[in-house]
């Protein structure tokens, strides 16, 4: 294997050897400095070229000679340079935004026909400006929720953040913001996500073909990056809405060279409630807020630093005394370098930490205390060398320092102080990449790489041996050793081979394939669909090893009428192997030995994605269909046979349209049908002394399916007038947003319980059950947000 990393670094090396010249520089917005992400440099004379890096850095290597470079990036003015090139040369570009009688909607920001030019695959993206013309819940603009509205994405449940991708857990979903990691996404229970709109840039989601610089979690990849700051202007933006309101600042400390940005929120429904509930008045609370913050200095052509960080927390307090809140906290340093005109590197430092906190009981002498707690700290130097037009060289490593704190808890009782606190574990995960992006002619192209990783959980801490049990029966502990500060509890490494190719079979027309392998070392313990806030992240172990996923896709991608249409069929096939499962009646929480209930299943996905998509005119947007199963099969549940998992969904539907009606109005919609997932119901029952006790005589699981869910929403925004009466532009901007959520009041179902009422029946007599359906919302939420602009 190490003379495979050592072929993958060099064979490029040895391509065409003579004299050659760079074209290197950045490009930008023209109106606020921040850099394009994926915008198009192309050489007319050569048909190829290059896009901008994720801060708008570009590098292309050519013999000597005259060319004609064209910049060029969807919705902003195309630019072209003549040059004689003789000697490495930097251009810096600035694009302005493109200025027509009617603005129409951009449903994305890559180069027009990338879709089917790039080796890149399985990628989800929407632009910014698109997500924030989309109906959502109470109008605001929610990132991870748009992501939902994408082929191969679907939702774990009404009104919840988290979402599942390809078949995959919550938990496989790697979230990074800045670079990272968030460990719970979601703000108010999961009604909407911790990522402030007015400080998002740009965002990709990976489903498959994941390049080798990422890894960690198995099903995929979302990268958030940030907005840098406006380095021309001041720059004011804001929103009043009916849950909260947003307000985001960004202005040049030093024009051109250095900006800031800071944007915040704050959730008022308890505010505005105070005067009327009297336990609000009390202490009660249910709020949340963030606050989002980036700087930049550019000291030279060469070097330029980011400082970044997030800090948002959720309260929920029934009263002063009791309650639960919980929050994230991620901070990161990037520093860009560059070495020569073809070397481009990025040193991180990040740390990102989670947190939540329960208290119950309003007697100092009768009371509990809990909180838990997940921190990173991580260091990684990334470099791209490019070493001419058809090869991009991507490589480096990372090291990351885990601190789990499952769970400090406190009980009193009577004045009695019981700790039941589970002890902290500590873990150290580090791994090594290298990436080629090669262009082999005009028709094919390949990516290839190499990640290897390696998890050391460490101690001081208690080691578990534990015996054999019949399948499905929690692990009977048969030793406990003790190991000390800083030596090696268990460890576990692998390799992550990534290949994917693009085969160009006409200008629009290519076919592209991929395959993936993934380790995860960290584990989302959860026994809800939902991502929720007192969910434990634990490491691998010597009886819980890491999760391994293997993926493979294979797609048609084909535009029409000079890129108006983008069309594409994918399908794809997922296997995992030592995929998280629990006994029947787990204890997840607060459990030392938490893996005695832990078993390890194998798991499969298979489906096919469809995907038609309108980039312009006065309508647009996409059309979105899955068709997929999701399945497990782990020994001691379902009598070893496969079952669906909680989040299979068989046919998963979208449309998403958008329609400018004239210069001010634009109206959308978003229309969902989602096959009903699956759930467990018992199969008969017992009655002891007049209580109904549900029995699964089959030991089955999954063996039902929720009724089909569909949704249609409505949106309407109303822009402020451009000019003023007197004929002259208006600097400000301002628009009215109109929303109304789930128009014909369909009670889509989140789950469905049994129960037999509040009393007891006389013996003899069999109790009436019944099954009650849980809706989140179940009728139509009209709502209205005012945004800003100066």
């Amino acid at each position: 294997m190490k003379k495979l990393l050592l072929l993958l670094a060099v064979i490029p090396l040895f391509l065409n050897a003579q004299e050659k010249h760079t074209i290197n520089g950045n490009v930008v917005d023209a109106a606020n400095g921040e850099a394009l992400i994926g915008a198009t440099v192309l050489i007319q004379e050569l048909g190829t070229g290059n896009i901008t890096n994720v801060y708008g850095f570009y590098s292309i290597t050519l013999p000597p000679g005259d060319y004609t470079v064209e910049y060029r990036y969807i919705g902003f003015v195309t630019q072209t340079r003549k040059i004689s090139l003789s000697a490495n040369t930097r251009i810096d570009i600035e694009l302005s935004e493109e200025q027509t009688q009617l603005q129409e909607v951009v449903v994305t920001a890559r180069p027009e026909d990338e879709n089917v030019t790039s080796t890149e695959m399985s990628v989800a993206e929407i632009d910014i400006q698109t997500i924030r013309k989309m109906p959502a819940i109470l109008g605001e603009v929610d990132i991870i929720k748009s992501l939902q509205l994408l082929p191969g994405v679907s939702t774990v449940g009404e009104g919840a953040s988290g979402f599942n991708v390809r078949g995959g857990t919550v938990g496989q979903n790697l979230i990074l913001l800045d670079e990272a990691p968030v460990y719970n996404s979601s703000h108010l229970l999961g009604f909407f996500s911790v990522f402030n709109p007015d400080a998002v840039k740009d965002l990709k989601l990976y489903k498959g073909a994941i390049p080798a610089q990422y890894g960690g979690r198995l099903a995929s990849i979302l990268d958030i990056r940030m907005k840098e700051g406006n380095n021309k202007e001041l720059e004011v933006n804001g929103g009043i809405g009916t849950i909260f309101s947003r307000l985001a600042i960004e202005a040049p400390i030093k024009k051109e060279k250095s900006s800031f940005i800071i944007a915040g929120r704050r959730s008022y429904a308890d505010i505005l409630s105070r005067p009327f509930v009297q336990e609000l008045r009390d202490g009660a609370a249910l709020n949340f807020y963030d606050l989002t913050m980036k700087t930049n200095y550019k000291f030279s052509d060469r070097n330029q630093i980011f400082l970044s960080g997030y800090f948002g927390k959720d309260n929920f307090k029934f009263d002063a005394d009791q309650g639960f809140s919980w929050g994230n906290r991620t901070t990161t340093f990037r520093w860009n370098h560059l070495f020569n005109d073809r070397l481009f590197s990025n040193f991180t430092v990040f740390f990102s930490d989670y947190e939540y906190e329960l208290e119950f009981g309003d007697n100092p002498r009768d009371r509990f205390e809990w909180n838990s707690d997940i921190n990173t700290l991580t260091f990684k130097p990334s470099f791209t060398y490019f070493i001419d037009q058809r090869n991009e060289l991507t490589f480096g490593g990372e090291i990351f320092k885990y601190g789990f704190e499952p769970a400090r808890a406190i009980g009193i009782s009577d004045g009695d102080v019981i700790n039941i606190s589970v002890p902290d574990k500590q873990a150290i995960e580090s791994a090594v990449y290298i990436n080629n992006d090669q262009k082999i002619n005009d028709k094919l192209s390949v990516q290839y790489g190499l990640r290897f990783s390696y998890f050391n959980l460490i101690g001081e801490g208690n080691k578990f041996i534990l015996g054999d049990t019949i399948p499905g029966r929690r692990r009977p502990i048969e030793d406990v050793i003790e190991i000390g500060k800083g030596k090696s509890i268990a460890s576990h490494h692998g390799w992550e081979p990534r290949l994917s190719f693009r085969y160009q079979l006409n200008k629009t027309t290519s076919v592209k394939a991929s395959y993936n392998r993934m380790l995860q070392y960290i584990h989302l313990i959860s026994n809800t669909t939902a991502a929720n806030p007192l969910d434990v992240w634990t490491p691998s172990s010597n009886n819980l090893e890491p999760q391994v996923g293997q993926q493979w896709a294979m797609g048609l991608f084909k535009n029409l009428r000079s890129n108006d249409y983008e069309t594409s069929v994918e399908v794809y096939y997922r296997e995992t192997d030592k995929q998280l499962e629990y006994i029947n009646g787990a204890d997840l929480l607060i459990n030392e030995s938490l893996e005695t209930d832990l078993l390890a299943g194998i798991g499969r996905a298979y489906g096919l994605e469809l995907y038609v998509k309108k980039n312009s005119g006065r309508l647009n947007g996409w059309i979105s269909y899955t068709l997929g199963r999701t399945e497990l099969q782990t020994e001691g549940i379902n009598r070893g046979e496969w079952y669906p998992t909680r989040f299979d969904q068989t046919h998963n539907f979208k449309v998403t349209s958008f329609y400018e009606l004239n210069e001010r109005w634009t109206l959308s919609s978003t229309f969902s049908y989602i096959s009903g997932t699956p759930t467990t119901f018992p199969t008969s029952r017992y009655e002891v002394q007049g209580i109904t006790i549900p029995h699964n005589a089959n030991d089955s699981r999954n063996n039902v399916r929720l009724p089909d869910y569909h949704r249609l929403d409505f949106s309407a925004t109303m822009k402020g007038r451009a000019v003023r009466r007197d004929g002259t532009p208006r600097k400000n901007r301002d628009e009215l947003v109109f929303t109304v959520y789930n128009i014909y009041n369909r009670a889509n179902p989140f789950s469905i319980y049994f129960w037999q009422g509040e009393d007891r029946v006389d013996p003899g007599v069999l109790a009436d059950t019944r099954a009650t359906q849980v809706s989140i919302f179940a009728s139509f939420i009209p709502s209205i947000t005012y945004n800003f602009k100066f």
